[in-house]
């Protein structure tokens, strides 16, 4: 009897989906998979146990998919990414497996409270922002698609630090996510893979002539598979992300243990891991560039060699390889990829160079998510030499052989070689890694189509002329179904109960609530909804800062990364002027308002630090000020992650989006704001510009200066020449300056307004009067709440747009081109079952 018929005899697979069967396997668990029972178990012990009930649900069309995948030999889509800002799992899984409401009463039938135990789960914070959470939208929209695919990345022990606010400005401790476990990871050693580094290159000759290379003398690690489930929505696909945790080779030297060196006899073991430690290590300095340039070969390494061994089992040659593998780089990180690729394609399987080269560039791709300099990434070539000696032999002959067409193609232009060049030799030699990743794949593509747009006649003009067509655009989504079903239950039940629940895995069908944005009787239950999150949030906000909130005021929430493009102190200098204007102009008047800030910024990135400082120093003496009382509240909440973006997107009224035009890529955050009836308030950048195209002029409002006017205008920029001219303007940073926010340390700001006055790139004085008169604009517009509501709900019925289904479709579509397969329930029928699984929980997939 073969494996499947074996399990199918003794009832091991198709789990029930009862609430009944639910109630059974989660006590079974506590008693047998915890070693628990009703007196000893802890809140967390309940967790586990109800996400290892969940977790059972998932295996078997887990298992199934796989099997499929591998029967019908499909083509492959490999999504490489050094983050993905996960979040916790347990609704996100219950709400796509169909088994939330069922969940629910079974627990509650045990006299459990079901949100306390989701409370219980950490936040999976392994990425810094919106790369990563763009990277867990993809995967959720790949498996609701049914595209065969994989996530690949680093099991960070530690992930993005956990943000406390002490002394008014932020503090990093470490987020010990793993501390207690993971119940949804299941460790694969069977997959693990050695990982070189260092060493030298002994060059020789194959028997046939060829030249033989051979990466000898290395110090290697290990890089172990975990492997989690990524559940498809409405349909019983399960794809897998894959992360690689880090391994010593020889984790134990016993000759230095029995001379009494314990210390050295663990010493390879502590160095291995520190590979997977923690994510991003700081980078200022050279222990800590080279342990971030481990982290990514490490994990493109394993990755790459995982999907050739995969490749391999329904494969003797490469030939056929790109037509089975897409590889998909998520921004200039896993580049390494195209490096690692020709390294084993052309040392350990003797392909000829030209031949791997065209293997190589049909199956990777590039996404570039900034026009920054600081993140198009620039690997010192001392350092990369040293580490990875083979690699840098290839980059060599790579940029030869490119180099060699340009100077053909383009001979009158005798600096283009140089600029062009993968080598850059402005200061000191330099691998940019950008161009590696351009020259490297078929296929470039930005985030938004103004990011794409400066890509092409920006910073990638002249490769767009080397390689026309190459750039195109995949403007960002997100998924619905985490951002409007799991975040906002109370408005997803209003929109469906209107329309249907269509919308989940088709947010195109959301625009049929649009004839009723001017309802009576729809406006005052949106309102309802948006009144019952915004007090959720107060309570929450109370919890966190001690602050109470009025529900009644206007939430204006600036929620992201802390970064000087973003300008978050663009922001606070309005804020003063608000609480100024409120105190000293009898005939100015402002609906009451809340001003929410929350993110995280890089440790070692002082001006952000510096600015986080400052909102909350204004924010200590403008909520104290019983004069503005109960007008002007300004909060920062600390340590910003999904979960607590979860609380805040349904509740915010106002949606800030104020980055210097053409340096936000695209944005997330102003799509999942919009989709949760926000208004967004912003420049011309990013996916603004869309958004505004889509939800119409009237249910947006815009300000600032052009990507193309701040091009024009920022080498004579004069933020002086803005500060002498605004009496207000110059008040309010004058009163920073002088220490008036921060009386115990006068001069604390006099850097960050020195660096506001005369050295700020992002021009944030430039777009501060227009930024007023907008904010202006929008708080006439929230007194009349009748008109504020049905922009409100525009807002959500025209964002069909955003959903990270559209954006994964034109993937497949331009670039992967991967044929779906519908993962079939197959549930066999036996006449003596001891217990029914009952009826299916998920639908029959529809024809995607």
């Amino acid at each position: 009897m073969d494996k499947r018929a074996l399990f199918e005899k003794h009832g091991i697979f198709h789990k029930g989906m009862r609430t009944k069967d639910i109630k059974e396997c989660f006590a079974n668990h506590l008693e047998y998979s915890l070693s628990k029972d009703q007196y000893t178990a802890t809140d967390r012990d309940l967790y586990f146990s109800l996400a290892l009930t969940v977790r059972e649900r998932i295996i078997e069309q887990w298992i199934k998919t796989q099997q499929l995948y591998y029967y019908k030999d499909a083509k492959r889509v490999y999504y490489l990414s050094a983050e993905f800002l996960m979040g916790r799992a347990l609704v996100n899984n219950l709400i796509n497996l169909d088994l939330l409401e069922k969940t629910k009463k079974a627990v509650e039938d045990l006299g459990l409270d079901f949100d306390e135990l989701v409370e219980q789960e950490p936040d999976a914070g392994l990425g810094n922002g919106g790369l990563g959470r763009l990277a867990a939208c993809f995967l959720d929209s790949m498996a609701t698609l049914e595209i065969p695919a994989y996530g690949y990345g680093i099991r960070y022990e530690f992930g993005i630090f956990e943000q406390v606010i002490r002394d008014f400005g932020q503090v990093e401790l470490p987020d010990s996510w793993l501390k207690f476990g993971n119940p949804w990871e299941i460790e694969r050693p069977e997959y693990s893979f050695p990982v070189k580094f260092y060493g030298k290159i002994n060059t020789s000759k194959w028997p046939d002539g060829q030249l033989k290379k051979e990466w000898v003398d290395t110090d290697d690690v290990i890089g172990i598979a975990y492997d989690t489930p990524v559940c498809g929505y409405d349909n019983y696909t399960v794809n897998t992300m894959r992360l690689w945790s880090s391994r010593a080779s020889n984790e134990f030297d016993l000759n230095y243990f029995q001379h009494g060196d314990y210390l050295k006899a663990v010493e390879e073991k502590n160095i291995s891991e520190n590979i997977s430690k923690v994510l991003y290590p700081n980078d200022s300095n050279f222990v800590g560039r080279e342990l971030r340039l481990k982290q990514q070969y490490f994990f493109v390494s394993c990755s790459i060699q995982d999907i050739i061994r995969r490749y391999l089992v329904n494969h003797k040659g490469f030939h056929d390889f790109h037509k089975k593998v897409a590889i998909q780089l998520n921004d200039t990180h896993p580049s390494l990829a195209i490096l690692e690729l020709m390294r084993i394609f052309v040392d350990e399987y003797q392909i000829e160079w030209n031949k791997a080269w065209e293997i190589t560039t049909k199956t990777c791709a590039y996404t570039n998510h900034t026009i920054l300099s600081e993140a198009l990434e620039k690997w010192p070539v001392e350092i990369f030499g040293t580490l990875l000696p083979r690699h840098m032999e290839i980059v060599y002959e790579i940029n030869r052989l490119f180099l060699k067409d340009v100077s053909i193609r383009f001979k009158e232009d005798k600096g283009r070689a140089s600029r062009l060049s993968i080598i850059g030799e402005d200061s000191s030699k330099r691998i940019r890694m950008a161009h590696l990743a351009i020259v490297g794949s078929h296929s470039v593509n930005g985030v938004a189509a103004l990011h794409t747009k400066l890509l092409k006649e920006g910073i990638f003009r002249e490769f767009e002329e080397v390689f026309p067509g190459r750039i195109n655009n995949k403007t960002n989504g997100i998924t619905p179904r985490r951002w409007l079903l799991a975040a906002n239950p109370e408005l997803a039940g209003l929109i469906t109960k209107h329309i249907g629940d269509g919308w989940v895995s088709d947010l195109s069908q959301i625009r049929k609530i649009e004839p009723l944005a001017a309802d009576p009787d729809f406006q005052k239950a949106f309102d309802r909804i948006k009144k019952t999150n915004k007090e959720g949030l107060a309570g929450m906000t109370l919890d966190l800062t001690g602050e109470e909130i009025d529900p009644d005021s206007i939430f204006d929430v600036q929620i992201k990364r802390i970064h000087e493009y973003k300008r978050q102190m663009l922001n606070i200098l309005h804020v003063i002027t608000c609480w100024l204007r409120l105190k000293n102009e009898s005939g100015f008047e402002m609906h009451p308002r809340t001003f929410f800030f929350a993110g995280k910024t890089a440790p070692d990135y002082y001006i952000s630090k510096m600015v986080i400082k400052l909102i909350c120093h204004a924010a200590e003496i403008i909520n104290r000020d019983p004069v503005t009382k109960g007008i002007i509240k300004v909060v920062f909440l600390p340590n910003y992650c999904v979960s607590l973006a979860e609380k805040i997107i349904p509740a915010a009224d106002l949606s800030e989006q104020i980055s210097t035009a053409g340096y936000e890529a695209s944005g997330t955050g102003n799509m999942k704001l919009s989709l949760n009836g926000a208004l967004t308030i912003g420049t011309l950048d990013g996916a603004n510009i869309e958004i505004l195209e889509e939800v119409g002029k009237e249910n947006i409002f815009i300000f600032g200066h052009t990507a193309d006017e701040i091009r024009e205008m920022a080498p004579t920029y004069n933020a002086r020449a803005y500060y002498d001219k605004n009496p207000l303007l110059k008040e309010t940073v004058d009163m920073i300056s002088r220490g008036f926010f921060s009386p115990a340390e006068p001069g604390l700001f006099g850097s960050l307004i020195s660096n506001l006055l005369n050295t700020d790139h992002f021009l944030t004085l430039a777009d501060f009067e227009s930024y007023g008169e907008c904010q202006i604009r929008a708080g006439k517009t929230y007194y009349g709440r009748t008109g504020w509501i049905e922009k409100a709900i525009l807002n959500v019925a025209r964002m069909g747009k955003f959903s990270s289904d559209r954006t994964i479709q034109e993937y497949n579509r331009d670039i992967w081109k991967a044929q779906t397969y519908t993962i079939p329930y197959d549930r066999p029928k036996k006449k003596t079952d001891p217990v029914s699984p009952g009826k299916p929980a998920r639908k029959k997939s529809k024809t995607k």
